[in-house]
């Protein structure tokens, strides 16, 4: 059942996936096709997405594969409605998408999309130019031309809110990461402000090229945006890049799978067994799956639970998940 690609070390054993594809998993309504939603192309979550996606098609014997979309906030709607089975989003965009303020459908609850499985943290971090003084959020100066990555993605949904919150006066500036990584060399920008993994290919690019400044929050900032934004606290490593000589003070808002609530409990659990029970698997298609581990379950405070999630996360991972937070429960 276990195809030799997956490696000669994984071929002496069956997997726990490939015993859920087994006979005698009932597998009444499981779909013959899946599709995953992820974002743009060149991003970590169409790399992650499509890999997992891909992951599970060969262990469950069922076609899937990951799709371009919007990203977050539309993968939150074509999941509620069931055009793809399954999808990624952070934090923010699930509440607001629950609240019925997704922009896609202004007004409608998206209820339908349930928690599957903990991916990676996406860290907020802010970087300038050494020459141009700032050092520091206070200093970024009145009316700064800033870089939030592109329209309509969790950076530029959620930073200038942020950057709000903390006083700044700004003139907003979209676009990928390494055109806006020039525009700061070329004195385009003053500040680029991201929300994406570590380290970012542009400020590495930039590191290599010039002299930067990694910008953490103090202490008084970060708990202002905890308290304001849908993050936890992340420490930017010092080893994440060369500029840095300590931890960076940050931000971070979880991703998630997500699942539509409608499909049958055994595929899902099936699906997250794949995903959860061998991690070095993870990593070997991105290496932000370092984080997609059984423990981190406890991350997501928005969703309701698939009940085949939940049911995977309490078996196997002590999962204290209360009955009013899975849904149909």
């Amino acid at each position: 059942m276990i195809r030799t690609t997956i490696g000669v070390a994984l071929a002496a054993t069956v997997s726990v996936g490939a015993a859920f594809a087994g006979s005698h998993v009932d597998k009444t309504g499981w779909p013959e096709s899946f599709t995953v939603g992820t974002a743009s192309q060149g991003g970590t979550y169409f790399a992650y997405g499509s890999g997992w996606a891909n992951l599970v098609a060969e262990e469950l014997g069922i076609s899937g594969g990951g799709e371009v979309t919007g990203g977050p906030m539309q993968n939150m709607a074509l999941v509620h409605t069931g055009d793809a089975a399954f999808g990624m989003t952070t934090m923010g965009p699930a509440a607001e998408s629950l609240a019925g303020t997704n922009p896609i459908a202004p007004g409608l609850q998206m209820s339908n999309a349930c928690a599957m499985f903990p991916m990676y943290q996406t860290p907020f971090s802010v970087t300038a130019l050494a020459s141009s003084g700032i050092t520091s959020i206070a200093e970024i100066p009145d009316g700064a031309k800033i870089g939030f990555g592109p329209a309509g993605s969790t950076s530029d949904t959620y930073f200038p809110r942020m950057m709000e919150t903390l006083g700044v006066n700004f003139e907003r500036r979209n676009g990928g990461w390494t055109d806006l990584g020039g525009q700061l060399q070329d004195g385009l920008l003053d500040v680029i402000a991201f929300a994406a993994g570590v380290p970012v290919p542009a400020v590495s690019q930039l590191e290599v090229q010039t002299d930067v400044n990694i910008i953490e929050f103090t202490e008084e900032e970060q708990a202002k945006i905890l308290e304001s934004f849908p993050v936890s606290e992340f420490n930017i490593a010092a080893s994440t890049y060369t500029t840095l000589e300590a931890d960076a003070r940050s931000v971070s808002m979880w991703n998630f799978a997500i699942a539509n609530c409608d499909l049958p409990e055994s595929f899902v659990e099936a699906v997250v067994d794949v995903v959860m029970s061998d991690n070095e698997r993870m990593v070997g298609i991105h290496k932000a799956a370092r984080s997609t581990l059984p423990e981190n379950w406890d991350k997501n405070k928005v969703l309701m639970w698939h009940p085949g999630a939940a049911k995977w996360f309490k078996e196997n991972a002590g999962a204290d998940i209360p009955d009013d937070m899975i849904h149909g429960m």
